[in-house]
Protein backbone atom coordinates (compact mmCIF):
# COMPACT_ATOMS: atom_id res chain seq x y z
CA UNK A 1 0.00 0.00 0.00
CA UNK A 2 2.77 2.26 0.83
CA UNK A 3 4.85 1.52 -2.04
CA UNK A 4 1.14 2.40 -4.31
CA UNK A 5 0.54 5.24 -2.27
CA UNK A 6 4.58 6.71 -3.35
CA UNK A 7 4.54 5.85 -6.78
CA UNK A 8 0.92 7.63 -7.28
CA UNK A 9 2.53 10.59 -5.25
CA UNK A 10 6.32 10.89 -6.97
CA UNK A 11 5.42 12.72 -10.07
CA UNK A 12 3.75 15.35 -7.79
CA UNK A 13 6.84 15.70 -5.52
CA UNK A 14 8.76 15.76 -8.92
CA UNK A 15 6.64 18.48 -10.46
CA UNK A 16 7.15 20.60 -6.82
CA UNK A 17 10.89 19.75 -6.57
CA UNK A 18 11.15 21.11 -10.79
CA UNK A 19 8.80 24.33 -10.11
CA UNK A 20 11.37 26.99 -9.44
CA UNK A 21 13.12 25.49 -12.29
CA UNK A 22 10.59 25.52 -14.68
CA UNK A 23 10.37 29.37 -14.13
CA UNK A 24 13.66 30.16 -15.31
CA UNK A 25 15.25 34.47 -16.06
CA UNK A 26 15.89 34.30 -19.37
CA UNK A 27 18.70 36.08 -21.62
CA UNK A 28 19.02 35.50 -24.99
CA UNK A 29 21.82 37.11 -26.92
CA UNK A 30 22.03 37.02 -31.03
CA UNK A 31 24.75 38.06 -32.57
CA UNK A 32 24.30 39.46 -35.80
CA UNK A 33 26.93 37.94 -38.86
CA UNK A 34 29.49 36.35 -36.51
CA UNK A 35 31.11 33.33 -38.32
CA UNK A 36 30.49 30.53 -37.22
CA UNK A 37 34.30 29.56 -36.21
CA UNK A 38 34.98 32.97 -35.37
CA UNK A 39 34.69 32.47 -31.00
CA UNK A 40 37.55 31.61 -28.88
CA UNK A 41 35.77 28.35 -27.73
CA UNK A 42 36.29 26.55 -31.31
CA UNK A 43 39.96 28.24 -31.59
CA UNK A 44 40.07 31.39 -32.93
CA UNK A 45 42.61 33.83 -32.68
CA UNK A 46 39.75 36.50 -31.64
CA UNK A 47 39.44 36.77 -28.22
CA UNK A 48 35.84 35.84 -26.54
CA UNK A 49 36.47 35.20 -22.84
CA UNK A 50 33.20 35.81 -21.49
CA UNK A 51 31.43 33.97 -23.96
CA UNK A 52 34.22 31.06 -23.75
CA UNK A 53 33.08 30.92 -19.88
CA UNK A 54 29.37 30.64 -20.88
CA UNK A 55 29.55 27.92 -23.59
CA UNK A 56 32.55 26.15 -21.39
CA UNK A 57 30.02 26.17 -18.32
CA UNK A 58 27.43 25.48 -20.77
CA UNK A 59 26.44 22.66 -23.25
CA UNK A 60 27.15 23.79 -27.10
CA UNK A 61 25.27 22.91 -30.02
CA UNK A 62 27.42 21.70 -32.43
CA UNK A 63 24.24 21.06 -35.31
CA UNK A 64 22.44 24.63 -34.40
CA UNK A 65 20.78 25.73 -37.73
CA UNK A 66 19.32 29.10 -38.15
CA UNK A 67 18.33 30.75 -41.50
CA UNK A 68 20.83 32.20 -44.28
CA UNK A 69 20.18 35.63 -43.15
CA UNK A 70 19.21 38.40 -40.35
CA UNK A 71 15.35 38.65 -40.55
CA UNK A 72 14.03 35.13 -41.21
CA UNK A 73 16.22 33.85 -38.04
CA UNK A 74 14.75 36.84 -35.98
CA UNK A 75 10.83 35.95 -36.70
CA UNK A 76 11.64 32.34 -36.16
CA UNK A 77 13.04 32.52 -32.89
CA UNK A 78 10.39 35.01 -32.37
CA UNK A 79 7.40 32.69 -33.48
CA UNK A 80 8.59 29.14 -33.58
CA UNK A 81 7.74 28.94 -37.23
CA UNK A 82 9.86 28.56 -40.05
CA UNK A 83 9.99 31.97 -41.78
CA UNK A 84 8.12 30.52 -45.38
CA UNK A 85 5.12 30.97 -43.63
CA UNK A 86 5.55 34.62 -42.88
CA UNK A 87 6.80 35.77 -46.12
CA UNK A 88 10.06 36.63 -44.93
CA UNK A 89 12.13 33.16 -46.40
CA UNK A 90 13.80 35.56 -49.13
CA UNK A 91 16.21 38.36 -47.69
CA UNK A 92 15.66 40.67 -44.61
CA UNK A 93 13.18 43.27 -44.06
CA UNK A 94 14.54 46.45 -45.73
CA UNK A 95 14.12 50.16 -44.14
CA UNK A 96 11.61 51.10 -46.85
CA UNK A 97 9.58 47.86 -46.61
CA UNK A 98 5.65 48.28 -45.81
CA UNK A 99 5.49 44.76 -44.54
CA UNK A 100 6.52 43.50 -41.14
CA UNK A 101 6.18 39.76 -38.97
CA UNK A 102 2.69 39.55 -39.63
CA UNK A 103 0.64 40.67 -36.67
CA UNK A 104 -1.54 37.09 -36.42
CA UNK A 105 1.47 35.63 -35.03
CA UNK A 106 1.93 35.11 -31.25
CA UNK A 107 5.64 36.05 -30.84
CA UNK A 108 7.82 34.46 -27.90
CA UNK A 109 7.65 37.72 -25.75
CA UNK A 110 3.43 37.39 -25.65
CA UNK A 111 3.23 33.82 -24.83
CA UNK A 112 5.76 34.68 -21.72
CA UNK A 113 4.02 37.73 -20.43
CA UNK A 114 0.80 35.52 -20.32
CA UNK A 115 2.86 33.36 -18.41
CA UNK A 116 3.87 36.17 -15.99
CA UNK A 117 7.21 37.50 -17.16
CA UNK A 118 8.58 40.82 -18.08
CA UNK A 119 9.50 40.88 -21.07
CA UNK A 120 12.42 43.52 -22.68
CA UNK A 121 13.85 43.71 -26.24
CA UNK A 122 17.78 45.55 -26.51
CA UNK A 123 19.47 45.51 -29.82
CA UNK A 124 18.05 45.34 -32.92
CA UNK A 125 14.39 44.41 -34.10
CA UNK A 126 14.46 44.39 -38.02
CA UNK A 127 11.06 42.63 -38.53
CA UNK A 128 9.13 45.66 -39.83
CA UNK A 129 8.70 49.22 -38.26
CA UNK A 130 6.19 50.30 -40.99
CA UNK A 131 3.45 51.38 -38.45
CA UNK A 132 3.07 51.20 -35.05
CA UNK A 133 1.41 48.23 -33.94
CA UNK A 134 4.35 46.30 -35.88
CA UNK A 135 6.69 48.26 -33.41
CA UNK A 136 8.18 46.34 -30.35
CA UNK A 137 6.03 47.95 -27.46
CA UNK A 138 3.05 46.92 -29.58
CA UNK A 139 4.43 43.02 -29.81
CA UNK A 140 4.54 42.44 -26.09
CA UNK A 141 7.68 43.38 -25.09
CA UNK A 142 7.37 45.73 -21.70
CA UNK A 143 10.54 47.70 -22.78
CA UNK A 144 12.66 48.47 -25.73
CA UNK A 145 16.23 49.63 -26.48
CA UNK A 146 17.48 49.83 -30.03
CA UNK A 147 17.16 50.60 -33.39
CA UNK A 148 14.74 49.00 -35.95
CA UNK A 149 16.99 48.90 -39.00
CA UNK A 150 19.93 46.65 -40.02
CA UNK A 151 23.69 47.55 -40.81
CA UNK A 152 23.00 50.25 -38.27
CA UNK A 153 26.00 53.76 -38.44
CA UNK A 154 27.47 52.30 -34.62
CA UNK A 155 28.34 55.64 -33.40
CA UNK A 156 25.81 57.81 -35.24
CA UNK A 157 22.33 55.94 -34.89
CA UNK A 158 21.43 56.60 -38.89
CA UNK A 159 20.34 54.23 -41.31
CA UNK A 160 20.64 55.89 -45.07
CA UNK A 161 20.72 59.45 -43.56
CA UNK A 162 17.67 58.41 -40.97
CA UNK A 163 17.64 58.15 -37.49
CA UNK A 164 17.36 54.87 -35.92
CA UNK A 165 17.78 54.83 -32.14
CA UNK A 166 14.82 54.67 -29.91
CA UNK A 167 13.84 53.71 -26.03
CA UNK A 168 10.29 52.18 -25.59
CA UNK A 169 9.58 52.90 -29.62
CA UNK A 170 10.03 56.65 -28.71
CA UNK A 171 13.40 59.02 -30.51
CA UNK A 172 16.41 58.65 -28.04
CA UNK A 173 19.34 60.60 -28.09
CA UNK A 174 22.19 58.56 -26.66
CA UNK A 175 25.54 58.81 -27.84
CA UNK A 176 27.92 56.49 -27.38
CA UNK A 177 28.92 52.92 -29.43
CA UNK A 178 25.69 51.07 -30.00
CA UNK A 179 27.06 47.61 -28.75
CA UNK A 180 28.07 49.07 -25.66
CA UNK A 181 24.60 51.30 -25.36
CA UNK A 182 22.53 47.68 -25.83
CA UNK A 183 24.68 45.90 -23.19
CA UNK A 184 24.35 48.55 -20.65
CA UNK A 185 20.36 49.29 -21.00
CA UNK A 186 20.11 45.38 -20.62
CA UNK A 187 22.48 45.29 -17.54
CA UNK A 188 20.19 48.41 -16.24
CA UNK A 189 17.02 46.44 -16.88
CA UNK A 190 18.34 43.32 -14.91
CA UNK A 191 19.78 45.64 -11.96
CA UNK A 192 15.97 47.51 -11.84
CA UNK A 193 14.32 44.39 -12.15
CA UNK A 194 11.51 43.14 -9.33
CA UNK A 195 12.03 39.79 -8.54
CA UNK A 196 8.96 39.01 -8.22
CA UNK A 197 8.72 37.82 -11.84
CA UNK A 198 10.97 36.35 -13.96
CA UNK A 199 12.51 37.98 -16.62
CA UNK A 200 12.75 37.59 -20.97
CA UNK A 201 15.49 40.03 -22.16
CA UNK A 202 16.23 39.42 -25.82
CA UNK A 203 19.27 41.24 -26.76
CA UNK A 204 19.98 40.71 -30.42
CA UNK A 205 23.48 43.12 -31.14
CA UNK A 206 24.07 44.57 -34.20
CA UNK A 207 27.55 43.41 -33.84
CA UNK A 208 29.30 42.35 -35.95
CA UNK A 209 27.43 43.03 -39.07
CA UNK A 210 28.77 45.76 -41.05
CA UNK A 211 29.73 48.91 -41.48
CA UNK A 212 33.02 47.73 -39.83
CA UNK A 213 33.34 50.20 -37.08
CA UNK A 214 34.71 49.76 -33.49
CA UNK A 215 36.82 51.83 -31.13
CA UNK A 216 40.53 52.31 -32.02
CA UNK A 217 41.64 50.22 -28.71
CA UNK A 218 39.94 47.66 -29.34
CA UNK A 219 42.08 46.89 -33.11
CA UNK A 220 45.88 46.77 -31.02
CA UNK A 221 45.50 43.01 -30.49
CA UNK A 222 45.03 42.29 -34.11
CA UNK A 223 47.70 44.45 -35.71
CA UNK A 224 48.92 41.11 -38.02
CA UNK A 225 45.52 41.03 -39.57
CA UNK A 226 44.16 42.49 -42.62
CA UNK A 227 42.21 45.48 -42.13
CA UNK A 228 38.52 44.63 -42.60
CA UNK A 229 39.44 41.65 -40.47
CA UNK A 230 41.34 43.21 -37.52
CA UNK A 231 38.08 45.51 -37.12
CA UNK A 232 35.59 42.87 -37.42
CA UNK A 233 37.88 40.67 -35.00
CA UNK A 234 38.14 43.94 -32.67
CA UNK A 235 34.40 44.50 -33.23
CA UNK A 236 33.74 40.32 -32.17
CA UNK A 237 36.13 41.52 -28.81
CA UNK A 238 34.04 44.60 -28.00
CA UNK A 239 30.62 42.57 -28.34
CA UNK A 240 32.42 39.95 -25.79
CA UNK A 241 32.94 42.83 -23.31
CA UNK A 242 29.44 43.98 -23.49
CA UNK A 243 27.94 40.35 -22.89
CA UNK A 244 30.82 40.14 -19.84
CA UNK A 245 28.84 43.69 -18.66
CA UNK A 246 24.93 42.12 -19.06
CA UNK A 247 25.99 38.75 -17.28
CA UNK A 248 27.48 40.71 -14.42
CA UNK A 249 24.63 42.32 -13.59
CA UNK A 250 22.66 39.04 -13.43
CA UNK A 251 25.39 37.54 -10.84
CA UNK A 252 25.68 40.87 -9.17
CA UNK A 253 22.08 40.10 -8.34
CA UNK A 254 22.80 36.53 -7.31
CA UNK A 255 20.80 35.00 -9.74
CA UNK A 256 22.88 33.11 -12.24
CA UNK A 257 21.54 29.90 -10.70
CA UNK A 258 17.91 31.11 -12.10
CA UNK A 259 18.86 32.63 -14.92
CA UNK A 260 19.20 30.48 -18.49
CA UNK A 261 21.55 31.90 -20.90
CA UNK A 262 21.11 31.37 -24.69
CA UNK A 263 23.80 32.52 -27.04
CA UNK A 264 23.66 32.45 -31.14
CA UNK A 265 24.43 33.85 -34.17
CA UNK A 266 21.74 34.82 -36.85
CA UNK A 267 23.83 33.31 -39.37
CA UNK A 268 26.93 31.92 -40.92
CA UNK A 269 30.06 34.75 -40.97
CA UNK A 270 29.75 36.75 -44.57
CA UNK A 271 32.88 36.08 -46.82
CA UNK A 272 34.52 33.40 -45.38
CA UNK A 273 38.21 33.52 -45.29
CA UNK A 274 38.34 37.19 -46.05
CA UNK A 275 36.50 39.27 -43.32
CA UNK A 276 35.13 35.80 -41.09
CA UNK A 277 35.29 32.03 -40.73
CA UNK A 278 33.22 29.50 -40.62
CA UNK A 279 35.80 27.18 -39.88
CA UNK A 280 35.17 24.21 -42.41
CA UNK A 281 31.88 24.35 -43.06
CA UNK A 282 31.23 24.75 -46.39
CA UNK A 283 30.53 29.38 -47.97
CA UNK A 284 28.44 32.02 -45.88
CA UNK A 285 25.94 34.31 -45.56
CA UNK A 286 23.08 34.49 -47.86
CA UNK A 287 23.46 30.79 -48.72
CA UNK A 288 22.15 27.19 -47.78
CA UNK A 289 25.25 25.31 -46.98
CA UNK A 290 26.16 24.20 -43.56
CA UNK A 291 28.52 28.06 -43.62
CA UNK A 292 25.20 30.32 -44.25
CA UNK A 293 23.07 28.33 -41.81
CA UNK A 294 24.55 26.35 -38.97
CA UNK A 295 25.71 28.79 -36.33
CA UNK A 296 27.83 28.88 -32.94
CA UNK A 297 25.47 28.35 -30.51
CA UNK A 298 25.36 27.78 -26.45
CA UNK A 299 22.70 27.40 -23.95
CA UNK A 300 24.56 28.13 -20.16
CA UNK A 301 22.02 27.69 -16.56
CA UNK A 302 23.95 26.19 -13.68
CA UNK A 303 22.70 23.28 -11.99
CA UNK A 304 19.99 22.24 -14.59
CA UNK A 305 22.26 21.91 -17.83
CA UNK A 306 25.92 20.65 -17.92
CA UNK A 307 29.05 22.03 -17.43
CA UNK A 308 31.44 21.66 -20.64
CA UNK A 309 28.79 19.24 -22.51
CA UNK A 310 28.41 18.81 -26.19
CA UNK A 311 24.75 18.95 -27.93
CA UNK A 312 25.28 16.92 -31.30
CA UNK A 313 21.55 16.37 -31.90
CA UNK A 314 20.55 18.76 -35.15
CA UNK A 315 18.37 21.41 -33.43
CA UNK A 316 16.92 24.59 -35.63
CA UNK A 317 16.20 28.11 -33.88
CA UNK A 318 12.34 27.28 -34.12
CA UNK A 319 13.20 24.53 -31.47
CA UNK A 320 13.66 28.25 -28.53
CA UNK A 321 9.73 28.50 -28.81
CA UNK A 322 8.22 25.79 -27.41
CA UNK A 323 11.36 24.79 -25.26
CA UNK A 324 11.30 28.35 -23.33
CA UNK A 325 7.74 28.06 -23.00
CA UNK A 326 7.49 24.50 -21.49
CA UNK A 327 10.13 26.03 -19.19
CA UNK A 328 7.87 29.01 -18.33
CA UNK A 329 4.75 27.09 -17.71
CA UNK A 330 3.69 28.99 -20.74
CA UNK A 331 0.37 27.34 -23.03
CA UNK A 332 2.00 25.93 -26.16
CA UNK A 333 -1.78 25.59 -27.35
CA UNK A 334 -2.46 28.43 -30.09
CA UNK A 335 -4.00 28.90 -33.43
CA UNK A 336 -1.02 28.54 -35.66
CA UNK A 337 0.82 25.62 -35.60
CA UNK A 338 4.47 25.67 -34.54
CA UNK A 339 7.09 24.26 -36.63
CA UNK A 340 9.60 24.23 -33.70
CA UNK A 341 10.10 21.22 -31.15
CA UNK A 342 10.78 20.59 -27.61
CA UNK A 343 14.66 20.29 -27.31
CA UNK A 344 14.91 20.85 -23.57
CA UNK A 345 15.90 16.74 -23.13
CA UNK A 346 18.15 16.96 -26.28
CA UNK A 347 19.89 19.89 -24.54
CA UNK A 348 20.06 18.31 -20.63
CA UNK A 349 19.87 14.35 -21.15
CA UNK A 350 21.60 13.30 -24.42
CA UNK A 351 18.29 12.66 -26.18
CA UNK A 352 18.49 12.87 -29.94
CA UNK A 353 16.93 15.51 -32.23
CA UNK A 354 13.06 16.21 -31.52
CA UNK A 355 12.92 16.07 -35.77
CA UNK A 356 12.56 13.63 -38.12
CA UNK A 357 13.38 16.59 -40.44
CA UNK A 358 14.65 19.99 -40.50
CA UNK A 359 13.76 22.39 -43.01
CA UNK A 360 16.41 24.63 -43.46
CA UNK A 361 14.80 26.83 -45.83
CA UNK A 362 12.23 27.03 -48.76
CA UNK A 363 12.09 29.48 -51.33
CA UNK A 364 10.52 29.71 -54.82
CA UNK A 365 14.18 29.40 -56.04
CA UNK A 366 16.04 27.07 -53.94
CA UNK A 367 15.68 25.32 -50.59
CA UNK A 368 17.30 22.69 -48.18
CA UNK A 369 16.47 20.10 -45.52
CA UNK A 370 18.41 17.75 -43.39
CA UNK A 371 16.86 14.45 -42.52
CA UNK A 372 19.55 12.52 -40.11
CA UNK A 373 22.94 12.98 -41.12
CA UNK A 374 21.99 13.31 -44.80
CA UNK A 375 21.11 17.05 -46.35
CA UNK A 376 19.33 17.65 -49.29
CA UNK A 377 19.95 20.89 -51.57
CA UNK A 378 18.24 22.17 -54.06
CA UNK A 379 19.67 24.68 -56.34
CA UNK A 380 22.20 25.74 -53.52
CA UNK A 381 24.05 28.24 -55.74
CA UNK A 382 21.83 30.14 -57.25
CA UNK A 383 20.61 33.87 -55.91
CA UNK A 384 17.71 35.01 -54.89
CA UNK A 385 16.40 37.68 -56.97
CA UNK A 386 16.86 40.69 -56.14
CA UNK A 387 14.77 43.41 -54.25
CA UNK A 388 17.00 46.01 -53.39
CA UNK A 389 20.02 46.90 -51.69
CA UNK A 390 22.03 43.96 -49.40
CA UNK A 391 22.15 44.80 -46.14
CA UNK A 392 25.11 42.55 -46.35
CA UNK A 393 28.03 40.52 -48.18
CA UNK A 394 26.49 36.89 -48.90
CA UNK A 395 29.17 34.57 -50.12
CA UNK A 396 28.87 33.14 -53.30
CA UNK A 397 28.55 29.86 -55.22
CA UNK A 398 28.74 28.58 -58.24
CA UNK A 399 25.63 27.64 -59.92
CA UNK A 400 25.25 23.39 -59.42
CA UNK A 401 25.39 21.29 -61.73
CA UNK A 402 21.45 20.57 -63.40
CA UNK A 403 19.50 17.48 -62.61
CA UNK A 404 16.20 15.73 -61.67
CA UNK A 405 14.13 18.32 -64.15
CA UNK A 406 16.66 21.23 -64.60
CA UNK A 407 17.00 21.35 -60.89
CA UNK A 408 20.24 21.29 -59.10
CA UNK A 409 20.40 18.56 -56.47
CA UNK A 410 23.03 17.86 -54.05
CA UNK A 411 23.45 15.25 -51.42
CA UNK A 412 25.16 15.37 -48.66
CA UNK A 413 26.44 12.93 -45.87
CA UNK A 414 26.96 15.20 -43.13
CA UNK A 415 28.68 12.56 -40.93
CA UNK A 416 31.28 11.73 -43.24
CA UNK A 417 31.55 15.31 -45.17
CA UNK A 418 30.46 17.94 -42.74
CA UNK A 419 31.83 20.66 -45.19
CA UNK A 420 29.59 19.67 -48.03
CA UNK A 421 32.15 18.72 -50.27
CA UNK A 422 31.08 15.02 -52.20
CA UNK A 423 27.45 15.74 -53.88
CA UNK A 424 26.35 12.19 -53.63
CA UNK A 425 22.83 12.74 -55.24
CA UNK A 426 24.08 10.07 -57.99
CA UNK A 427 24.88 7.24 -55.76
CA UNK A 428 22.02 7.69 -53.74
CA UNK A 429 19.05 8.35 -55.86
CA UNK A 430 16.88 6.60 -53.20
CA UNK A 431 17.78 8.75 -50.27
CA UNK A 432 17.59 11.83 -52.61
CA UNK A 433 13.70 10.42 -53.56
CA UNK A 434 13.40 10.25 -49.76
CA UNK A 435 13.92 13.33 -48.87
CA UNK A 436 12.39 15.54 -51.82
CA UNK A 437 9.17 13.71 -51.14
CA UNK A 438 9.72 15.76 -47.29
CA UNK A 439 11.46 18.86 -48.98
CA UNK A 440 8.29 19.36 -51.70
CA UNK A 441 5.53 18.78 -49.10
CA UNK A 442 7.12 21.69 -46.68
CA UNK A 443 7.53 24.05 -49.56
CA UNK A 444 4.75 23.92 -50.97
CA UNK A 445 3.20 24.98 -47.79
CA UNK A 446 5.17 28.58 -48.13
CA UNK A 447 3.43 31.67 -48.78
CA UNK A 448 4.66 34.37 -51.49
CA UNK A 449 7.98 35.92 -50.36
CA UNK A 450 7.12 39.65 -49.08
CA UNK A 451 9.57 42.43 -50.77
CA UNK A 452 10.50 45.52 -50.71
CA UNK A 453 11.51 47.47 -54.31
CA UNK A 454 13.10 50.90 -53.82
CA UNK A 455 10.82 53.24 -55.05
CA UNK A 456 12.19 55.73 -57.09
CA UNK A 457 12.88 58.48 -55.25
CA UNK A 458 12.28 57.64 -52.13
CA UNK A 459 13.72 59.52 -49.03
CA UNK A 460 14.49 58.62 -45.61
CA UNK A 461 13.00 60.14 -42.69
CA UNK A 462 14.42 61.70 -39.93
CA UNK A 463 13.60 59.59 -37.87
CA UNK A 464 12.99 55.80 -38.57
CA UNK A 465 9.51 54.75 -37.59
CA UNK A 466 8.06 58.26 -37.41
CA UNK A 467 6.42 59.95 -40.32
CA UNK A 468 8.01 62.85 -41.66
Amino acid sequence: MKRKLWLLLMPLLLVGKLGAAERPNILFILADDLGSYDVGWRGSEIKTPHLDRLALGGARLEQFYVQPVCSPTRAALLTGRYPMRHGLQVGVVRPWAQYGLPLEERLLPQALKEAGYVTGIFGKWHIGHFALEYLPTHRAFDHQYGHYNGALHYFEHTRDGGFDWHRDDKVCRDEGYSTFLVADEAAKFVREHDSAKPFFAYVPFNAVHAPLQVPEKYKEPYSSMAPNRRTYAAMTTAMDEAIGRIVAAVEARGWRTNTLIIFASDNGGPNPGRLSSNGPLRAGKGTIYEGGVKACAFANWPGQIKSNSVVNAPLHIVDWYPTLLKLAGAKLEQGLPLDGRDAWSAITAGAPSPHEAILINATPVKGALRMGDWKLVVNGGLAEPADGEDDGEPATEKKPAMSDAGRGVELFNLADDPSERTNLAARHPDKVKELRARYDALAKQQVTPKAAPKAKGFKSPKVWGEKD
